[in-house]
């Protein structure tokens, strides 16, 4: 469950980081100058340009935040079988034999069935 809820902030942040990153006019001008030019400008006023570095830092450190959890996630959940086998018989000999459930005791056996009476011997 928490794996999963770390995956979706992390798809999340993904998008916001890529989306923002394109936002900036960079060299070239970015893609707020294929969409018409200036278009950031209006949306967040005249601080756009930090706006969009402290949109950027703060996307990058959660990026990197829930990268390295997830990492840490993904190794618990990674056991391999032959491991999870070996502590299972690690446990099942610890068990002292006391604890484990005891076989019911045979009941007596049934008498064969009668013979055919037209049966010769």
């Amino acid at each position: 469950m928490l794996y999963g809820l770390v995956m979706v902030v992390h798809v999340i942040v993904c998008l916001v980081l890529v989306f923002v990153v394109l936002l900036q006019a960079g060299r070239g001008g970015g893609f707020s100058d294929m969409l018409g030019g200036g278009q950031p400008q209006s949306l967040f006023g005249t601080q756009t340009n930090a706006f969009m570095v402290k949109a950027t830092e703060v996307c990058a450190v959660l990026f990197l935040v829930t990268s390295l959890v997830l990492g840490m996630l993904s190794t618990q959940q990674g056991k391999s079988l032959v491991e999870k086998q070996r502590l299972m018989r690690e446990i099942q000999a610890v068990m002292p034999a006391a604890q484990q459930v005891p076989e019911p005791p045979p009941s007596a056996p049934e008498p064969p069935p009668p013979a055919p009476a037209n049966a010769t011997p």
